[in-house]
């Protein structure tokens, strides 16, 4: 039976097979990246409040038991050199975060077991319309509008998990106009990434094409028209826009 409408794109991502970069894409040192496969997106989950510095600065808890949210999957843009200024805000916050991206199946795992489901790794901007956020924290309703809309997920090429193992530690760090609004190592996090895989597993079963986005650290705020974002993490992924 056919479709009576054509079936969306399935959001792909570029799997970075060689790590030896100058470009924006993924970098080191030398040539450009070599790509020779492609992640397709399946859904994508984000982790609030994983970094007790931004935990205290948004009004919490160091040591909350972790919370989950969703993006749709076509939120995400990948490497982007100019990103539009979406409508509906007068407040748009960054967020940096380490990415997860899932390469087997996960449903209930332990701690010790999550590790095997990790495909690789990239750099992701959780972007999002803070005024509507706050607007419905304080009516008690959804803020899905807030963190998932379009192109609300800018995110870089992935590197795999063999080329950096287990990621446990690292710098991440985001800059707006050249100036460096976020700064942390990835051992700042609250819950580790095999605990959050564990925890979202026990509740949601997670499968090759998701994307987890681990948790932003303190600094998040706004950016506008005009201004170049920058961010980096481990030393390996970065990201470049302008926001227009």
């Amino acid at each position: 039976m056919k479709s009576i409408i054509d079936p969306a794109p399935i959001p792909m991502i570029p799997v970075i097979n060689v790590i030896d970069s100058d470009s924006d894409e993924g970098f080191s040192t030398g040539s450009e990246p070599i790509y020779e496969s492609q992640f397709p997106v399946r859904r994508i989950y984000c982790v609030g409040r994983n970094y007790a510095a931004h935990a205290r600065e948004m009004g919490h808890d160091e040591r909350e038991a972790p919370f989950f949210f969703s993006k749709p999957a076509d939120a995400i843009v990948v490497n982007p050199k100019r990103l539009a200024y979406p409508r509906m805000t007068n407040d748009l916050h960054h967020e940096v975060e380490l990415v997860v991206a899932i390469g087997e199946p996960a449903e209930s795992v332990s701690v010790e077991q999550a590790e095997k489901c990790i495909l690789g790794y990239a750099l992701g901007i959780d972007l999002t319309k803070r005024d509507l956020q706050a607007e419905a924290k304080s009516k008690g309703r959804p803020w899905d509008l807030a963190k998932g809309f379009d192109q609300s997920a800018p995110i870089s090429s992935i590197i795999l998990k063999e080329e950096l193992g287990l990621v446990t530690s690292g710098k991440i760090s985001l800059s707006v106009d050249n100036d460096i609004k976020q700064s942390a190592d990835i051992s700042d996090m609250i819950w580790s990434i095999p605990e959050i895989i564990s925890e979202l597993s026990k509740h949601i079963s997670l499968q090759p094409g998701d994307l987890i986005f681990t948790g932003t650290p303190e600094g998040v705020g706004p950016i506008q028209k005009g201004q170049l974002v920058q961010a980096e993490v481990l030393n390996r992924l970065k990201l470049a826009f302008t926001v227009v």
